[in-house]
């Protein structure tokens, strides 16, 4: 599973500014890589990963803007269509499962 999260916060401010940061760094902080600035994703191995994650990402959220969590399956992510300039990309691959004995 894949969790997604999209934002358009204000930066008209110097304190909109720091706290659009500090929100970007949280999520740096939680293991998401960034996709293009106000999108970022990370791999949840289960269900419950991922909403212990929501829930990181609710304490510090800015106090304006729209911020968007998407919850996404490996076989819906696997279908999406990515361009690189005019070059199609490959989606990402989802990391494999440790093993453990």
């Amino acid at each position: 599973m894949w969790l997604l999260v999209m934002f358009d916060l204000p930066v008209l401010t110097p304190a909109e500014r720091k706290a659009a940061a500090n929100f970007r760094h949280v999520l740096l902080d939680l293991g998401f890589e960034m996709t293009q600035f106000s999108v970022y994703m990370r791999f949840c191995t289960s269900p419950a990963h991922a909403e212990t994650l929501r829930r990181r990402i609710e304490m510090p959220l800015p106090p304006a803007g729209k911020v968007h969590v998407l919850q996404l399956t490996d076989k819906q992510y696997e279908r999406a269509i990515i361009y690189r300039g005019r070059q199609r990309q490959r989606t990402k691959k989802s990391p494999d499962q440790f093993e453990l004995f």
